[in-house]
């Protein structure tokens, strides 16, 4: 297939003088944390206040850092029985028109200031990602889609099953809704059933082989709600929320001359560029802790500038070791994903990721149909494309950009994406610098394992075959072949990695040169190497981890239940620990 005839691909989408990039539009659509968020009241949360209104000084019984997926269930929780304060570095998801309003979705993607609710950052594989800063974390960005976690997965975890189910069901209760029916998502469904992704499980939370309809975090009325709705739950007389709080360090003693190093305080600076500092209570309740969550690249970070981590990488940057930890920032995964957008000859309705296919070969296949063409690829993405006439934007940004005049076309098509599960490939992170605000350098190491570039080429073939699937055929040009949209896929530069000719023909290549990032990246803490199977830091008292870093591998389709179920589930645990101690 000849790379000029994507030419021809973009004037189908020619509307009026101007000629819009739908891939742009669709990768950032499900891309960005998977969604829109759109504007929902804020709920009269006394105890949420800027870091600015914080005595120099202050005590607590349970201070978490990182007011996130697993953060904010977990303080909840934490409330009922003592005295919590949360530390979030980023604002509230509430009352930013930039967040809550549909209509200025892109403004929020573009914003590259100290407090925009997303930090972008490009891994050292050369694929664009973003993390969360925000009350509420990625559940305040992402496309909504709710699973949970395989009873597999819970088991080798070594979860009490009763207390997961439980703690899922009180995540339920408050976020979680059953999506409408969209047609385009019942065109990926019945295509998957086609492909033979068998069976047919309906709607359902649970995690199955085969495919099925899934939650969502948005109501009937498409109003988001996030972990930070879950505060609703936490005794206001008990907890204290303070934002723009960056946390710089954790401090440690040495109590009784031991030689064990215990986590009493933090240092946080607010948004004036004050320093504080907050203490553990002095009391006889021994059970009093720190307690990190703030995912998968914050947790793993702030260990290291606390002291905790490979000594010879601490000590280049002049930091004083108080534990060496040669795990911390190990064992880091990103899930890789692969994506086809294929034109519709007649218009879609605009829905996030709904239908999933749970294959037995280790993908995860998922979609999504008119987006708002809010995002278009940059001059970056021009220069390199074989068709430069499939983009407008002039800008000179790194990468896909939003563009705010764009922000209310619609888009006649859809994405569907394979994401690989596990994965079995994994990298490491390392700090360049002492400042908590600034990225880490992260390798994910995509497609190391042979086993994950196998699973993807077998994913790819499944969207293959649903694109060809006759319950499909309504939302495809029956002229453009699927050779066209490989093409057109091939031609755009959606990261910065090195690019194959190849890559059209060979879908192994096409895996490792157009692979992407649905944001679920996980590890740099994990489960028996950094912290212990109650996420307590080895060799430290008064320390935990509690959040997507400690995880060995992505839980379900999409890692959002299983973090604010786990938020729950260790806050219920702490908490009957704590009054079981203070019985005794």
């Amino acid at each position: 297939m000849a790379f000029g005839s994507l030419k021809k691909i973009s004037a189908i989408f020619d509307m009026g003088s101007r000629r819009y990039s739908f891939i742009g539009a669709i990768l950032f659509g499900i891309l960005m944390f998977h969604g829109f968020v759109h504007a929902e009241k804020a709920p009269n949360y006394t105890f949420v206040r800027e870091a600015t209104s914080a005595p120099a000084i202050t005590h607590y019984d349970y201070i978490i850092i990182g007011g996130g997926t697993s953060g904010c269930p977990l303080a909840a929780t934490l409330s009922q029985n003592a005295r919590v304060l949360v530390l979030e570095r980023g604002g509230s998801p509430y009352g930013n028109p930039n967040i809550t309003n549909i209509e200025n979705f892109s403004d929020t993607l573009s914003d590259t200031s100290p407090t925009s609710p997303t930090q972008q950052f490009t891994s050292e594989d050369g694929v664009h990602n973003a993390r969360a800063r925000v009350l509420g974390g990625g559940t305040a960005l992402n496309a909504g889609f709710y699973s949970h976690a395989s009873t597999r997965y819970v088991k080798e975890a070594g979860w009490d099953e009763t207390l997961v189910n439980k703690s899922y069901e009180w995540v339920e209760k408050l976020v979680v809704f059953k999506p409408p029916k969209v047609d385009y998502q019942i065109a990926v469904r019945d295509g998957l059933l086609e492909a033979g992704v068998l069976p047919n499980n309906g709607f359902t939370y649970d995690h199955l082989y085969g495919t099925k309809i899934g939650g969502t975090i948005f109501d009937k009325k498409g109003q988001r709600h996030t972990a930070a709705d879950l505060l609703e739950y936490a005794d206001p007389r008990k907890i204290t929320v303070y934002l723009h709080a960056t946390v710089y360090k954790i401090l440690f003693r040495y109590n009784n001359g031991t030689a064990r190093p215990q986590a009493y305080g933090v240092v946080f600076k607010d948004a004036s560029g004050v320093f504080h500092k907050a203490y553990l209570m002095k009391n006889s309740n021994s059970m009093n802790e720190i307690i990190l969550s703030a995912g998968a690249i914050g947790s793993p970070q702030l260990l290291m500038l606390s002291g905790i981590g490979p000594s010879d990488h601490l000590q280049a940057h002049g930091i004083k070791v108080v534990l060496d930890q040669p795990l911390v920032g190990q064992g880091m995964a990103d899930n890789p994903v692969n994506i086809l957008t294929i034109p519709s000859p007649i218009p879609v309705e605009v829905s996030l990721v709904q239908t999933v296919g749970i294959t037995r070969f280790g993908n995860y296949i998922e979609a999504i149909s008119g987006l708002s063409l809010s995002f278009l690829l940059s001059s970056s993405a021009q220069r390199h494309s074989r068709d430069p006439g499939l983009f407008v934007n002039k800008t000179d940004q790194p990468f896909i950009v939003p563009t705010k005049a764009m922000a209310k076309e619609s888009f006649k098509g859809g994405s569907i994406v394979e994401k690989v599960t596990g994965p079995l490939s994994t990298g490491y992170l390392e700090l360049r610098n002492t400042n908590p605000h600034d990225n880490p350098a992260v390798t994910f190491n995509y497609f190391k394992e042979p086993e994950d570039l196998m699973r993807c080429v077998l994913g790819m073939r499944t969207i293959i075959e649903v694109v060809n699937a006759y319950p499909f055929s309504k939302f495809r040009y029956s002229n453009m072949t699927v050779q066209t949209l490989i093409d057109m896929m091939v031609s755009l530069q959606l990261n910065k990695r090195p690019r194959h000719p190849s890559a059209a023909f060979s879908l192994e290549q096409f895996c490792i040169d157009t692979v992407i990032t649905i944001w679920h990246f996980h590890g740099g803490c994990q489960v028996d190497k950094v912290v212990d199977r109650d996420y307590k830091v080895l060799g430290v008292d008064a320390l935990r981890v509690i959040d997507g870093s400690t995880f060995l591998r992505s839980p379900g389709t999409n890692p959002q239940a299983t973090v604010m179920m786990l938020g729950r589930y260790m806050g219920e645990k702490i908490s009957h620990e704590r009054c079981s101690h203070g019985r005794k």
